[in-house]
C-alpha cells in the first residue's frame, strides 16, 4: 500500500485491499484458471449458468436456497455493490453504513453522489449499528430532508474482525425493516469464521428474506484477491426480480464482467470440491491462531482491542498510548498509519479508511504479513501443525511485540513517581 498525500489523509486510490491470506494459489484453482484461459468468447453479463447455479449451491448449503434469475456475478464485490447502490438509491436516496466499515463501501455511494452516513456500533463489535443509533440516524436525516433507502451491513466483519451476535443482529434487522431500509449484507468472511462450533453466523437474508440482497467476494475465503469474482443473491418476489434487472442493466453499461479463466476458478471454489474446502479450513485456523498471538501482544502492550473471530485481520485501538504518540508527532490515524507501517515493514492501515473518525487512533492489522516473506515460508505455515513455533512466524511476532512495547514503555516512564 503507497503512502498517502498528507494533506490527502486517504484518497480513495490509496485505499487499503481486502486483507489476503498470503498463501500461494491452490494448485487445483491455477489448473482450473490455465485450462479455460484459451477461451476467447466473453462472459455474460451477470455470470453464465454455470456460475450461477455454482453460486445457488453455495448458498443453499448455508441455508439460503436461490435460483439462477435471482443471482449476478462481477468482477468483485466493489462492482455489485456499485451497481446495487444505484438500482436502490437511485438520484435521491441516502446510503447508512456501519463505523467503522469495510474500505470500499462509502467510495461506491459517494461516486454516484449519493450521501453516506455513518451509524454507531455497539461495543460488541463492529460490522453492524447498534439499532437504537441506527434509528435515530435514520430520524435526523429525515428531519434534515434526506431519504435514507440503503443500509449495508456485516455480519463477519471487516475491519473489526468481530462477528455479530444473532440477538444484536435481529434487533437492527427489525429497526431497518420497520423504516423500510433494504439491506446489502456484505458476506464475504463468512467462510472464515474461527471458531464455527463457539461462534453462532446468521444471515440478514435468513431474518428478512424479502428486504435483504446478500454480497459475497470470493477473495474472502475461495479465489486469490488478484482474481475478482463475486456473487450477490436476491430477494425473491417482483421486487427482488426488478433490482436483478436493473444491476445487470448497470452491470452492462459498466461493462462488468467476470473474466472467463476466472469464472471457470469461482465455478469450481463454489462448488467447494475437497481441495478448496481442506485449504479453506487449513488457512482459517492457520490466521485464527496468528490473529490470537498477534492479539496478545498488543493487549499486553496497553493497547486495545476486540478478540478476532473472522477473517485475517485485526482492529486496534492506540488511545491510550495518545500522549506518547503525540511526543512522536502522531495526532491522527493518518499519522498512526505512517508510524506503524514504517516500525512494522508491513501495511498499517488507519481507521479513517474505514470511516472511522480521524481523530481516532485506530489502525487494521493483517495477519499474512507475519506469515514469512515467501511462499515457502508461508506455505511451511500452512502445513504446520505448530506455526506459531516457526522462525518466522515468531520473528513477525517479536517485531510486532517490539513496536507496542516501546510504545508502552514509553508511556510508563512518562508516569509520574508514586
Amino acid at each position: 500500500m503507497r503512502r498517502t498525500d498528507p494533506e490527502g489523509h486517504g484518497p480513495v486510490r490509496y485505499g487499503p485491499p481486502l486483507p489476503g491470506d498470503g498463501l500461494p494459489v491452490l494448485p487445483e484453482l491455477s489448473a482450473v484458471l490455465a485450462a479455460a484461459a484459451g477461451r476467447a468468447d466473453a462472459q455474460p453479463v451477470g455470470g453464465a449458468p454455470a456460475l450461477l447455479e455454482a453460486a445457488c449451491g453455495y448458498w443453499t448449503r448455508r441455508g439460503l436456497p436461490c435460483v439462477p434469475d435471482r443471482v449476478a456475478a462481477g468482477p468483485g464485490a466493489p462492482a455489485l455493490l456499485l451497481a446495487l447502490t444505484a438500482a436502490l438509491a437511485g438520484d435521491t436516496g441516502d446510503v447508512l453504513v456501519p463505523r467503522p466499515c469495510a474500505a470500499w463501501w462509502a467510495p461506491c455511494a459517494r461516486l454516484l453522489g449519493r450521501p453516506v452516513f455513518h451509524v454507531p456500533t455497539p461495543a460488541e463489535g463492529g460490522g453492524v449499528p447498534d439499532p437504537y443509533a441506527l434509528l435515530e440516524t435514520v430520524r435526523r436525516v429525515r428531519a434534515e430532508g434526506g431519504d435514507p433507502r440503503l443500509l449495508v451491513l456485516s455480519v463477519a466483519d471487516d475491519p473489526t474482525a468481530t462477528v455479530t451476535p444473532p440477538e444484536l443482529l435481529h434487533e437492527t434487522v427489525e429497526a431497518a425493516a420497520a423504516e423500510g431500509l433494504h439491506l446489502v449484507s456484505d458476506e464475504t468472511w463468512r467462510d472464515t469464521v474461527h471458531d464455527p462450533r463457539e461462534t453462532v453466523l446468521l444471515s440478514p437474508a435468513e431474518m428478512v428474506p424479502d428486504g435483504v440482497t446478500v454480497v459475497t467476494d470470493l477473495a474472502g475465503a475461495l479465489l486469490p484477491p488478484g482474481w475478482p469474482a463475486a456473487v450477490a443473491r436476491f430477494p425473491s418476489g417482483e421486487a427482488g426480480e426488478h433490482l436483478h434487472a436493473r444491476v445487470l442493466d448497470i452491470l452492462t453499461a459498466l461493462g462488468a464482467r467476470v473474466a472467463a479463466p476466472v469464472a471457470a476458478a469461482a465455478g469450481y471454489a463454489l462448488d467447494e470440491p475437497a481441495p478448496v474446502t481442506e485449504r479453506r479450513e487449513a488457512a482459517v485456523l492457520l490466521h485464527a491462531r496468528v490473529a490470537a498471538a498477534a492479539h496478545g501482544a498488543v493487549v499486553a502492550a496497553g493497547a486495545l482491542a476486540l478478540p478476532p473471530r473472522a477473517g485475517r485481520h485485526l482492529y486496534v485501538d492506540l488511545g491510550p498510548l495518545r500522549e506518547v504518540l503525540a511526543e512522536q508527532g502522531v495526532g491522527d490515524a493518518q499519522e498512526l498509519e505512517d508510524l506503524l507501517t514504517a516500525r512494522l515493514g508491513m501495511p498499517t492501515p488507519g481507521g479513517h479508511r474505514f470511516g472511522d473518525d480521524l481523530g481516532a487512533l485506530r489502525v487494521r492489522l493483517a495477519t499474512a504479513s507475519l506469515l514469512g516473506g515467501t511462499d515457502e515460508e508461508r506455505t511451511e505455515c500452512l502445513m504446520s501443525p505448530s506455526p506459531l513455533e516457526l522462525p518466522q512466524v515468531q520473528r513477525a511476532l517479536i517485531s510486532l511485540r517490539s513496536a507496542f512495547e516501546d510504545l508502552r514503555d514509553d508511556a510508563q516512564r512518562r508516569e509520574p513517581p508514586r
